[in-house]
């Protein structure tokens, strides 16, 4: 399985983890494998500030306050996009405010790092077709399969 990851960081207030494309394809790659899927795949994760992603969220969710991940998955109908050329499936896109990361790994007493992977797979699971807002059981499914693909590489609260 090869992994495309188009990579963006747009802000400036935080340096984000020094190994940050390899945690994103590692994710990627961990999530896919729980989902049984082994086609090719490209995925978009943008870094943004507190303020950037709240006017994200305020344009398309309108919700007008900042908020840690917004994901865009692409497809429909449970299906995945590809790309022509490669038949690569098309996940989507991520935005992640590392401001708000770091708020939180302070608040849940882990390191950066392992924020950014937590929200990077929650995320992936998002664009894999999971939601956790409307059923109590989507939410303990989706929560437990990021738990397990976090586990696997070894990204714990205490790393």
């Amino acid at each position: 399985m090869n992994i495309e990851i188009f990579y963006s960081n747009e802000q400036d207030k935080l340096i984000p983890p020094e190994d940050i494309e390899q945690l994103i394809e590692q994710c990627t790659r961990a999530a896919l494998e729980e989902e049984g899927i082994d086609d090719d795949a490209q995925v978009s994760v943008t870094l943004v500030d507190n303020e950037s992603i709240r006017e994200i969220n305020r344009e398309h969710r309108d919700i007008d306050k900042a908020t840690d991940v917004l994901s865009f998955p692409l497809g429909d109908d449970d299906s995945f996009d590809t790309d022509p050329e490669t038949g690569a499936i098309l996940l989507g896109d991520i935005v992640i405010s590392l401001e708000r990361a770091d708020e939180q790994a302070k608040e849940f007493g882990h390191s950066f790092r392992r924020e950014v992977a937590f929200l990077i797979t929650h995320s992936l699971f998002h664009l894999l077709g999971y939601d956790h807002v409307d059923s109590d059981e989507d939410e303990k499914l989706m929560f437990g399969k990021q738990d397990k693909v976090l586990q696997k590489l070894g990204i714990t609260r205490e790393s």
